[in-house]
């Protein structure tokens, strides 16, 4: 659940959040999900207490630092289903989502599994996943798609992405754009 805020927020009030977001995206970036609230709070420094006023937890923490990757991950989603070319459009899909996440290692964990009770990431997960999933059909429908790929087999792409670590962000894209070359010859009819 994400945390609304009010009409007017002071300016230093305004500022700690600002700051506690962009270090919760950056940690969250670079080491994934399992952070602790605490260290968030240090590198944006502010006190723990102001950490958990603006959020209450670390779910509506997350949904609100990853709001400009669920956009990206539907705007993804959305060029796969505007491809004419329903497999080109899955292999897009692929390609991106995997791109994204070794750019941004705590937004798939997120996305798959980490909160799933965190309402605007859950409602944002659920819309992408049935978009993906008539994306699958479609390309099924064209032969080129294998016919026993089922939506959990994208998910467990996603987690075996997930496992690419290296120290720069560079050497895992390049990893992923490997990996997700290598996902896309299996999934091929």
């Amino acid at each position: 659940m994400v945390n609304r805020l009010p009409q007017k927020l002071r300016s230093d009030a305004l500022d700690n959040r600002e700051r506690i977001l962009d270090a919760a995206r950056a940690v969250f970036a670079t080491e994934g999900m399992d952070v602790p609230m605490r260290e968030i709070a240090r590198r944006a420094e502010v006190g723990p207490a102001t950490l958990y006023r603006h959020f209450p937890t670390k779910q509506a923490l997350a949904a609100e630092a990853f709001t400009e990757q669920m956009y990206a991950c539907h705007a993804i989603v959305e060029e796969g289903l505007a491809d004419p070319d329903p497999w080109q459009g899955f292999c897009h899909v692929i390609e991106k989502l995997c791109e994204l996440q070794a750019r941004n290692r705590g937004f798939i964990t997120a996305f798959t599994s980490a909160f799933p009770r965190a309402l605007d990431l859950a409602a944002g997960r659920e819309r992408a996943l049935n978009s993906l999933a008539e994306l699958a059909r479609r390309a099924k429908d064209t032969g080129a798609l294998r016919p026993d790929f089922v939506l959990d087999d994208l998910i467990l792409m996603l987690m075996a992405n997930s496992g690419l670590h290296s120290t720069s962000t560079n050497a895992r894209v390049a990893a992923s754009r490997r990996f997700a070359a290598l996902t896309i010859r299996a999934f091929r009819a």
